[in-house]
């Protein structure tokens, strides 16, 4: 009888049930399921909780058996390796104290106080020596220890930073340790049982860091790695990387002379005129599919009083990411992080009726957050750039069609641009939030219909959404399969509140309306950057920042080279002429490199009939043809995708999108869940 009262039964994933006739652990379980099992194991999920493979489980349990196929036995490995950093740099480098190492995205870091600085060397003698420490296959052991006695264990060593890592944990009485060897580290798990499910890995960089993210503390080195499953996910991976850094916009921007930052203006950049051309492009395209979609666009000020930050919410909510001035008469100014305050404003500047409902308000407005330094990449996150906001004021009663539509417009436009892989976030209430629930379940009720309507597949971000309204997060897969989190959706009900705006409806009754929160690509400049990565610095011709260079064979046809750069600049064409004494091969090579997407030579036979021979960049010939007929071709080859001239099926999306029923699946539903 007492032996029955100890037992414990095991539900595992199938819905069998084993019985036990006492406290077993997760390898246990898997050892009882097979050998092979037993092998795999890297921890175990015990009724919905992650534990560790050594965990005792001493009533009965549901469990399931975690291996480094699962995606969750992938993220312990990559968190393990970051332990194995520590391992390896306290046995090279004794002084060094360890402070955190979590994992982030396909992979891990691990944050290091040391009195010089790593370097590339460095960096291969971690890694070699963490083979070592691999190759000798030994037992990661956990240990839950008093909070006393973990100070004890630190203080004896030395790791200042796991001491404030404790004190930062003030309710934790019993803490995990993990024992390495002779190296301990602080975590909570869970961690894999043994170092041979460690061997795919690859340190990846150096960085800086600061300790708790703060510029204003000191100063920490970072070691980036990555780990996988198995060798294969692990080669794939390293080649996805070689890969990007071949098509990093950075590189591109230097080569193609579009663009460069310097510190005189951190997280700022400074457009060439061929990388002005081509935003310039960019937002001539938006322009004009957001005026056939019924928009007009806006301009606000960039700077505005405290106050107006403070009725948003945003002064509460975003203070640290904003950029403030005090005037001489004391009065706090701030450049603008968002642009809705501004267009709020800009409504509530004139009474509206239900009859001038929906209006649709598009800004390219230029904002300001502070990012930290380290955080600074490039065209990809900045401190100064370019919104593509719109935000739209309608009816409870028009939300979601307005929705549909912006839905149906986003995905169109992402597919004139090359990304048919987009993946829909509906992002959820956040904790700390404005608004009551009964205001956020019809929010985000609006979106869940909306995109049920249109057939649509989501995931559910729990708690993600802005402050203010839930929201849809639009991520691109590129060409090479990384994510980028571009355009986004919010529906908002709590700024239309606060600011008090209001339209007349059909009674007579002032209402606030419902706003919604739009940008498609959302940093121009990001998205400039997410381009020239997708197509390898090979952008369509008619966003190319250089579209047409005229080559000249010989000094003798310099002029005309001249005169048939006029005649397409004239045509409206982005053309240069290389008149330089150079061999012609030289010229169609350099320029080749430049990813221009048409090279027009000439030499003399070409200007005494009045001729140009034309390539493209992938080194096809399309012949030799007279000026006329050669500009007539550029011109076609590089006009913009626009409604004009688009498929008769594109014509009618947006009406169609607007008289969706459950039975009527838009174009672009079906193509991108096919």
């Amino acid at each position: 009888m007492d032996a029955a009262k100890n037992s414990v039964t095991i539900t595992l994933p199938d819905g069998s049930a084993r019985t036990y006739p006492g406290p077993v652990s997760v390898l246990d379980v898997s050892a009882s399921i097979s050998a092979g099992l037993t092998g795999k194991t890297v921890a175990g999920i015990v009724n919905g909780q992650l534990v560790d493979a050594s965990d005792i489980i001493d009533c009965d349990a549901s469990v399931q058996i975690i291996t480094p196929e699962n995606p969750q036995g992938v993220e312990i490995i990559r968190h393990s390796c970051a332990h194995l950093i520590g391992h390896a740099v306290k046995q090279l480098f004794p002084t060094a104290r360890m402070v955190i190492g979590p994992v982030i995205d396909e992979g891990f870091f691990y944050d290091i106080a040391y009195e010089r600085s790593f370097t590339h060397e460095d960096l291969a003698a971690i890694e070699q020596r963490m083979r070592e420490l691999i190759a000798r296959n030994y037992v990661v052991i956990k240990r839950m220890l008093p909070r006393d006695e973990v100070i004890r264990i630190f203080r004896e060593r030395g790791e200042e930073y796991k001491l404030r890592l404790v004190e930062y944990m003030p309710d934790e009485q019993q803490m995990g340790l993990y024992f390495h060897e002779e190296y301990v580290d602080m975590c909570r798990g869970p961690h894999v049982p043994n170092t041979r499910f460690l061997k795919h890995f690859k340190l990846i960089k150096l960085s800086g860091a600061y300790w708790r993210g703060n510029a204003g503390n000191e100063q920490l080195q970072r070691i980036y790695g990555t780990a996988w499953a198995d060798k294969k996910a692990l080669n794939a991976y390293l080649q996805r990387i070689e890969e990007a850094e071949k098509r990093d916009h950075r590189r591109l921007g230097r080569e193609q002379n579009l663009f460069h930052f310097q510190e005189s203006a951190p997280g700022a950049v400074f457009w060439h005129p061929r990388g002005w051309a081509m935003f310039q492009q960019l937002i001539a395209y938006l322009r004009r599919r957001q005026q056939d979609a019924g928009y007009v666009e806006i301009n606000t000020p960039d700077v505005m009083d405290r106050g107006l930050w403070e009725t948003s919410g945003h002064w509460h909510n975003y203070r640290d990411h904003m950029f403030t001035a005090t005037t001489e008469d004391d009065r706090v100014l701030a450049l603008k992080p968002m642009n809705c305050p501004g267009s709020v404003l800009l409504y509530r500047h004139a009474l509206r009726s239900y009859r001038d409902l929906p209006i649709r308000m598009a800004e390219f407005g230029k904002v300001h957050r502070y990012e930290p330094s380290g955080a600074l990449h490039g065209l990809l996150r900045l401190r100064h750039f370019t919104q593509d906001d719109a935000h739209i004021y309608c009816t409870p009663q028009q939300m979601n069609k307005e929705c549909r539509t912006i839905v149906a417009l986003v995905l169109d436009i992402y597919r004139q641009f090359g990304f048919t892989n987009v993946h829909i976030n509906l992002s959820t209430r956040p904790d700390h939030r404005m608004g009551d629930d009964v205001t956020w379940d019809l929010l985000e009720n609006a979106l869940i219909e909306s995109l049920n309507d249109m057939a649509l597949q989501y995931q559910i971000n729990p708690g993600e959404g802005a402050f203010y309204g839930p929201k849809l997060e639009f991520v691109l897969r590129d060409a090479i399969g990384r994510d980028w989190q571009c355009g986004t959706l919010q529906v908002d009900m709590n700024l239309p509140e606060r600011f008090d705006i209001v339209y007349i409806d059909e009674a007579g009754q002032r209402k606030h309306p419902v706003m919604l929160h739009r940008a498609l690509f959302g940093s121009l400049e990001r998205f400039a950057g997410i381009l020239i990565e997708q197509h390898a610095g090979k952008l369509p011709a008619w966003l190319a920042p250089l579209q047409v260079v005229v080559l000249s064979i010989t000094e003798q046809v310099a002029d005309y080279a001249q005169n048939v750069t006029r005649a397409l600049q004239g045509s409206g064409l982005r053309a240069e002429v290389d008149v330089n004494n150079q061999k012609i091969g030289y010229k169609i090579r350099e320029h080749t490199l430049l990813r221009i997407p048409f090279l027009l030579v000439v030499g003399s036979r070409e200007a005494n009939s009045g001729q140009i021979a034309i390539r493209t960049r992938e080194g096809q010939n399309l012949g030799v043809l007279h000026i006329t007929d050669a500009i007539d071709l550029l011109v076609k080859e590089t006009r913009a995708p626009d409604l004009a001239g688009r498929d008769v099926t594109q014509l009618g999306l947006l009406e169609r999108m607007n008289t969706i029923d459950g039975n009527d699946t838009p174009a672009v539903t079906r193509e991108l869940n096919p």
